[in-house]
């Protein structure tokens, strides 16, 4: 289903659904997200939209930041890191990869003989010489006065780094007093970017709080640029909370411009996350009014996840009443799933029944919808015993017809969308629950066999009444039960 047909249902009634979709649901099951593409159709959830997501950089690097791969996070974690930069890692990290070079037009400031001991590409003597290998026990102290060139070089910065987990009080001082005034070019720098990471990891209390202080009047113009997002990401980490609070006050009044964008939206989602709730009401009252169509933007809905993890019921009471006002709309938008996703996992008790509520009487249609689909097996998943047994009692009994080969039941196991939410139900249901779903299954077991999806229900049955067996007693009522032969 495409984007734009996914927007013509959102304006419809939800009743009006048709089986969509001609790409099949699961067949990259683990796979991430194009750059900047259509998401895969079913890529599993905690993939797209992981909560515990440590990728620091833009949408589509490492994830939906660059966001041109989501790994997303979600259908990965919607588009994260795009260009051939290093993986956006908040663990510590050395940069390697070649790719990033083409930042910079080639290693260093320019490209040249390299026997020209940097005469034609910028690079001083001793650089050059290190990057031909002629140093091989250089140390720190020896780059007196070239700390800041070793840094915006690929191979400099990585040794730089490899160094400073290791380094000495007084090699640690050495290189920050050389970097400290130019910081900010280095934080926004291809490769200094990653020096800068590694004093606000492994640097004294008292050089963060400087570097900190580097970062003050600066912090929009960093967190929307591609390096720079990184770095105050890092420093939420690192910083004491009286200067976490001074950083976060100077996105006030351009939320909604970070959180739409591929790299800022990663400072907010870390301000989330680190920074006390009581210093991100701000936060909060921007996304007044604007929930469902952040919700339903490919890192907007990112952020929502992490409100609804990390503030106070007080702060997040709005935001849900605003998600349960479009739940309908959002099941069937392909990034709005995945907030209602994570309400019915991780939410309220209260929040997961307005949910299921809302989608009961509609569960065949939405079944049969590519994103719903994913939405509608949650339900199965998180809902009460009571509210499972309705959902499966409304499958079971659904008729378009007299025909029982138009019933929703059937309808629903050779759909290659809905026939994972049967499967769910005879996963989920307790023992007089799922011997209503084989009794029902059972008069299809022949046709069924001449569809693809149908088999993957045949298969599921296997498992609880054996393979051969289309019969159910009392003795399958143990899901591990051990499978016998018998005719069927």
């Amino acid at each position: 289903m495409t984007i734009n047909n996914t927007a013509s249902v959102l304006g419809g009634n939800i009743n009006s659904i048709s089986n969509n979709s001609s790409a099949p649901r699961r067949n990259s099951f683990g796979s991430t997200v194009n750059n900047n593409t259509e998401y895969n159709k079913r890529a599993p959830y905690s993939q797209f939209y992981s909560s515990n997501s440590t990728n620091p950089g833009p949408v589509g690097s490492g994830a939906p930041a660059n966001t041109g791969n989501y790994n997303l996070q979600a259908r990965s974690s919607p588009p994260t890191g795009k260009p051939g930069v290093a993986a956006h890692n908040n663990n510590a990290r050395i940069v390697t990869g070649a790719g990033e070079k083409k930042h910079r037009g080639g290693y260093g400031r320019g490209r040249g003989n390299s026997g020209s001991h940097g005469k034609e590409t910028g690079r001083s003597r001793l650089l050059e010489e290190f990057r031909n290998n002629r140093y091989p026990n250089l140390q720190l102290k020896e780059l007196c006065n070239h700390i800041v060139e070793f840094s915006q070089d690929q191979h400099g910065s990585r040794f730089i780094q490899q160094k400073l987990e290791r380094a000495t009080t007084a090699e640690k001082q050495l290189v920050f007093n050389e970097i400290i005034n130019s910081a900010y070019d280095l934080m926004t720098d291809v490769f200094g970017n990653y020096v800068i990471q590694k004093f606000f990891e492994f640097g004294s209390s008292e050089q963060k709080q400087l570097l900190a202080e580097r970062v003050k009047g600066h912090v929009l113009p960093l967190a929307l640029q591609m390096y720079g997002c990184r770095v105050i990401q890092k420093a939420l980490e690192s910083i004491p909370v009286e200067q976490q609070t001074e950083v976060v006050k100077e996105l006030d009044g351009h939320v909604l411009k970070c959180v739409k964008d591929q790299n800022g939206n990663h400072v907010v989602q870390k301000c989330i996350e680190c920074v006390s709730p009581s210093a991100l009401q701000f936060i909060i009252n921007a996304f007044k009014k604007q929930v469902f169509s952040l919700s339903t933007h490919p890192y907007g809905c990112r952020v929502i996840q992490r409100i609804l993890e990390h503030c106070t019921p007080e702060q997040t009471e709005p935001i849900l009443d605003e998600l349960h006002e479009a739940t309908e709309q959002l099941v069937l938008d392909q990034y709005g799933n995945y907030v209602i996703q994570h309400v019915l996992e991780h939410g309220r008790l209260e929040d997961k029944s307005k949910i299921i509520s809302k989608l009961t009487g509609k569960i065949v249609e939405l079944s049969q919808h590519k994103f719903a689909s994913n939405v509608i097996e949650k339900c199965v998943s998180h809902s009460t015993k009571a509210e499972r047994a309705l959902l499966v009692e409304e499958v079971c009994s659904s008729h378009s017809d007299s025909n029982q080969n138009n019933s929703g039941l059937y309808t629903m196991m050779k759909d290659q969308f809905a026939n994972y939410v049967i499967q769910k139900m005879i996963d989920m249901a307790d023992s007089p629950q799922r011997k209503i779903l084989i009794q029902k299954i059972r008069p299809f077991t022949g046709v069924l066999r001449k569809y693809t999806y149908g088999k993957h229900i045949l298969a599921k049955l296997e498992k609880y009444v054996g393979k051969g067996n289309a019969s159910y007693d009392e003795s399958d009522d143990d899901h591990e039960r051990s499978n016998s032969g018998g005719a069927m």
